[in-house]
């Protein structure tokens, strides 16, 4: 019994192999247990494989932990043309910035050219996703360590918010809502809203003052109030810091050639003033349009503030500095002057050397008649006032752009 007893324990636990005695084995016993060690081998080789491409494993995005000493700024609808333009000032000041835009307004090529300029690992990251969607904007908020939050993103012309009033609805005001629980969430402490003159209708008197009355007459000055309120009412009992930048009519683009604007064709129609006197100065259009000509203005066209993009973004940049806890900031981002649309067309005319024909309309849905800033406020808060204020030293900047991009970023 005892020897039997020895014989069932060797046979549950053999000795180990040596390679000198695995050369005895039989060939079918010999090559099963190369067969198995050959797997396992495969198996281990694999499996390191696997580990050392998974995220799980890999040490953490610099975009997803907070530093010392950086701040990362998320740039919703940062590929449009103010948003752009926004992300390369932060990125030029060391900012970390994610832009995060559908592209249903915005242009790829603008993120691409961002990427040359700043390549660097941690620097910049472009999120293809749409704030209306709230499993995908869950997802970049648990992702990302955010410091701060630039809300662009939104569709942003009058005349078709008048044909689609739902959508600007959606889009600006229920998904500013979506950001903003998002942001509460995570705890992300700074948010810097881009807003418009829009949201004070046609006041009675000029200029604007931040105090004026708030009476939009168009959906998307309606959806910006909306979206403002919402903010307004949830800062009551919040820490976050808060700014609010009504801003005016933007024109130009970057002084150092790298952004431009560039509207799809099919919104062009919709889009600014500056967009359409260079399509008809490159020939694309056989003139340019003036809706309104009896309005109660010194040449019956409409007066607008028209506000550089490189001002609007150095206000935006110093709003964010500024921003402190359990405060709000609400500002106008303007020049302070008003110009009629023919006085614009003239210094396109002269911004681009043609002259350009010009065909007077009746009126747009949802337009007014004189809209101007006061910037008393943002000067003497922000230390911020407009440095580019010749009208037609804007456009030729804007027009330089334009032909060194004829079909815009098409070709990146």
């Amino acid at each position: 019994m005892l020897n039997s007893s020895v014989v069932r324990t060797q046979r549950r636990n053999p000795r180990p192999l040596s390679l000198g005695e695995m050369d005895c084995l039989e060939p079918k016993t010999k090559n099963n247990l190369i067969g198995k060690l050959l797997l396992v081998a495969s198996l281990l080789i694999l499996a390191i494989v696997v580990i050392s491409q998974s995220s799980s494993f890999t040490s953490p995005s610099a975009f997803s932990r907070r530093e010392e000493g950086v701040t990362h700024v998320l740039v919703t609808g940062g590929a449009g043309y103010i948003g752009s333009h926004a992300a390369l000032r932060l990125l030029r000041d060391s900012y970390r910035v994610t832009i995060v835009d559908n592209l249903s307004r915005g242009n790829l090529g603008a993120v691409k050219t961002l990427q040359r300029l700043f390549p660097q690992t941690g620097r910049l990251q472009f999120i293809y996703a749409d704030l209306g969607d709230p499993i995908a904007v869950e997802k970049i908020f648990s992702e990302n360590a955010f410091d701060a939050v630039m809300h662009f993103a939104a569709v942003a012309y009058v005349g078709e918010s008048t044909l689609y009033p739902l959508k600007y609805y959606h889009n600006i005001t229920s998904n500013t809502l979506g950001v903003l629980e998002a942001m509460a969430r995570h705890k992300v402490k700074k948010l810097i809203y881009s807003s418009t003159c829009a949201t004070y209708g046609e006041p009675e008197k000029m200029p604007i003052t931040e105090d004026t009355p708030q009476v939009p007459i168009n959906p998307y000055g309606k959806a910006k109030k909306m979206a403002e309120d919402m903010i307004l009412d949830f800062s009551k009992n919040s820490d976050m810091a808060v700014m609010i930048l009504r801003y005016f009519n933007v024109i130009g683009s970057d002084p150092g050639g790298r952004l431009g604007e560039a509207p799809r064709p099919e919104l062009r129609e919709q889009g600014r003033i500056s967009g359409a006197c260079f399509d008809a100065a490159r020939g694309f259009i056989p003139g340019l349009q003036v809706k309104g000509t009896d309005y109660k203005t010194s040449d019956g066209t409409c007066i607008r503030d028209y506000i550089d993009v490189t001002d609007l973004v150095d206000a935006h940049v110093k709003a964010l500095e500024k921003a402190q806890p359990r405060k709000v900031g609400i500002y106008n981002v303007g020049t302070g002057k008003g110009r009629s649309v023919k006085e614009f067309v003239e210094a396109c005319k002269k911004a681009t050397g043609v002259e350009i024909k010009v065909d007077f309309l009746p009126r747009r849905p949802g337009d007014y008649a004189e809209v101007y800033s006061d910037p008393t406020k943002i000067l003497k808060d922000l230390n911020w006032t407009a440095r580019f204020t010749n009208l037609q030293d804007s456009l030729q900047v804007a027009w330089r752009w334009q032909k060194l991009h004829p079909h815009g970023y098409a070709s990146y």
